[in-house]
């Protein structure tokens, strides 16, 4: 009996392992992947723009760093509690709803017209965004089988290098051909798009605890909670 129930626990993926992963399969990682990459590009995306919007604000020069530690401190809070709200509203759902406050919280940055208000639109932002990223790197474990784990985590790997490196050369350009505001207004396509792909391929009932429970992730999801 106990081994029929663990064979029931094992990803779905695991399963049948010459069952090739679907292609839809892929797209709604590249969704999440997507809204990986914007919540660490937004790390850095206003680093070189930070004089144009103190000019702007017209914010005191000692209160500029909280711009960056208001979105810092509310990512790395959010973090750990990743693992519990995986398992509470699914794999799915959190990245969807995740996704679309990170949205708001962008709009609210850029309409912004004092130094309050976008310190507080960044603590909203980064406490949404700091969930995106470490349910990319969980869903690796729920979407893909074995074999094709490596090649999710590569990508993923990627994304998340290569966006603090472009981020200060995005923000600088956004600034001096458009506005500031760009630098926030540039996640909202995106991420609208995003979210709504990830709604429509992602797994609709994932039940990440049953799911991981005796699996490699399972130590990915606990070691979050």
């Amino acid at each position: 009996m106990q081994r029929f129930q663990d064979y029931d626990m094992l990803p779905a993926a695991d399963l049948l392992p010459g069952v090739r992963t679907p292609f839809s399969v892929w797209v709604g990682f590249v969704a999440m992947c997507a809204g990986m990459f914007m919540a660490i590009l937004d790390v850095q995306v206003v680093a070189t723009s930070l004089p144009t919007i103190q000019s702007a604000l017209e914010i005191d020069p000692d209160r500029m760093s909280w711009i960056q530690t208001a979105y810092l401190i509310a990512e790395v809070v959010a973090i750990p509690l990743t693992g519990f709200l995986t398992r509470f509203l699914t794999m799915r759902w959190l990245f969807v709803a995740s996704l679309i406050v990170f949205v708001i919280a962008s709009a609210g940055c850029a309409a912004s017209g004092n130094f309050s208000e976008l310190v507080s639109w960044r603590v909203l932002q980064g406490f949404s965004g700091g969930t995106l990223i470490p349910s990319v790197f969980s869903a690796v474990f729920i979407l893909f089988p074995s074999h094709r784990q490596a090649l999710a985590t590569t990508i993923a790997g990627v994304l998340a290098v290569l966006a603090p490196t472009v981020g200060p050369i995005a923000g600088g350009w956004l600034t001096e051909t458009y506005s500031w505001h760009w630098l926030f207004l540039i996640n909202l396509a995106p991420g609208v798009l995003a979210a709504a792909v990830a709604s429509r391929t992602l797994h609709a009932k994932a039940s990440t605890e049953q799911r991981f429970r005796g699996s490699t992730g399972s130590r990915y999801m606990w070691l979050a909670a």
